[in-house]
């Protein structure tokens, strides 16, 4: 008989409707699973109860931190974490960049309410427990379950605000057939990073967004409020309008590193096109975020920067994980 342990964090799974004030996560973890789904065991309990739009990093090392500790329980065989949808993406990242063990981790949530006619938590956190305790996804990191799809967290992010199934991208691992989950893939692993310390709660990590007419003295104002690096989120394949390029050596000699990433919604970052594009660009300090997308990319630097890697550092070990 396997064992997982569920940890709650709040979200739209653990909301109810609270009329013109609006929905306010209150439900605890153990109301929203019984003790027992078939031959597996569900221990539960809250990390906290809150809305993810609420969240801050310090949240979210807090959350990795109570994963790491149930992973280490020996007569655990997976974790399911309920979280809110709103910034799920970031939260699963970061646990999939710190997984050591080979017991899967599985994130789940809801688009409706608990209160609500069309509930969908229930069976979300069914399908996340027969994930986490399938033998087959062993090995195979930090997952999303939405829906009956199972998904990686590097490169998923939520793309609809209101369906069903919210979440696109990453690696599809498994899906539901009937009551049966069917594993299709495995996700490449990465070497396993070791949980934050405390000094990622206050890792400054800004985006500053390319469109047309954008200032570059965005950029400049995010590295003088005190930024230890910035997430360009070009257009294409990594660019950016004029005097971002030298926005960009500004920033890197000052010591703030530049992650160019994409505003678009799937592909990698390609440096093609000279004229401040993304050459010119990383020829002045920019790092490619290859297939991270902006938000991703931001929890990856800001892990990073948290060890106090250094700025000459940073892009070899960024490279690895991107």
């Amino acid at each position: 008989m396997a064992h997982i342990q569920l940890l709650g964090t709040g979200g739209t799974i653990a909301s109810r409707s609270h009329g013109t004030r609006g929905a306010v996560a209150i439900d605890t973890s153990a109301a929203l699973v019984p003790t027992q789904y078939g031959d597996v065991t569900v221990h539960a309990r809250d990390v906290m109860t809150t809305g993810s739009y609420r969240l801050d990093l310090a949240d979210l090392r807090r959350i990795a931190e109570a994963v790491g500790q149930a992973l280490a329980d020996p007569g655990t065989d997976g974790v399911v974490v309920t979280h809110g949808t709103d910034t799920l993406e970031e939260t699963a990242f970061l646990l999939d960049l710190v997984h050591a063990s080979p017991k899967p981790v599985v994130v789940t949530g809801a688009q409706h309410t608990a209160d609500s006619p069309e509930a969908d938590g229930p069976r979300n956190v069914a399908e996340a427990v027969r994930a986490a305790a399938d033998e087959h996804l062993r090995g195979a990191g930090a997952l999303i379950c939405f829906n009956g799809t199972v998904r990686s967290a590097r490169g998923a992010r939520k793309v609809h605000t209101t369906a069903s199934s919210p979440f696109g991208g990453g690696t599809a691992v498994a899906h539901m057939a009937g009551d049966r989950l069917v594993v299709t893939a495995t996700p490449r692993r990465y070497p396993p990073l070791p949980t934050p310390p405390a000094a990622f709660d206050g890792t400054r990590v800004e985006i500053v967004t390319a469109y047309p007419g954008a200032s570059p003295d965005l950029l400049d104002h995010a590295v003088e409020l005190g930024s230890r690096a910035v997430v360009l989120a070009g257009t294409g394949v990594g660019n950016a309008g004029p005097g971002f390029a030298e926005a960009t050596k500004r920033a890197t000699e000052n010591g703030c590193v530049v992650v160019l990433s994409t505003r678009a919604p799937w592909g990698p970052v390609v440096p093609t096109y000279g004229n401040g594009g993304g050459i010119d660009l990383v020829a002045a300090g920019a790092i490619p975020s290859g297939d991270l997308n902006p938000f991703q990319a931001r929890i990856l630097a800001a892990v990073l920067l948290s060890y106090d890697t250094a700025p000459e550092e940073f892009p070899e070990t960024f490279e690895t994980y991107r």
